[in-house]
């Protein structure tokens, strides 16, 4: 699979597993009817249909589209690191039991490791 080629700013965040500022995102307030899939790989990993505002300031989703992200122990041992389950390409992290969403989890993810297909 080809995966697209990365700029400097997505590739600090993908690749090399950063964070982008809180709401300086392009879907951190964003609310289409869609899909919102891997930037690096264009794979479905959230439906818009579970993105919620957790005032956070990164886009928050309660609910993955089966079998596209994939949960890790953070390197800090403490927090669940989320990547595609296609590339690995990092997301974000979940976090669960905070009790502000239906489904009691809140994967928070960057912008830039997100593009948006909105539904026709």
């Amino acid at each position: 699979m080809a995966y697209k080629t990365l700029s400097e700013e997505e590739t600090s965040i993908i690749i090399n597993k950063g964070t982008e500022r809180a709401f300086t995102g392009e879907y951190w307030n964003h609310y289409e009817d869609g899909t919102y899939n891997c930037r690096q790989c264009n794979t479905e990993l959230f439906d818009s249909n579970t993105k919620f505002d957790s005032f956070t300031g990164w886009p928050s989703f309660d609910n993955t589209i089966d079998g596209a992200v994939k949960e890790i122990v953070d390197a800090d041992g403490i927090r669940i690191e989320i990547v595609c389950n296609t590339c690995n390409g990092h997301l974000g992290h979940v976090f669960k039991d905070e009790g502000i969403s239906e489904n009691n989890e809140r994967h928070c993810v960057n912008s830039v490791s997100l593009t948006f297909a909105e539904k026709v």
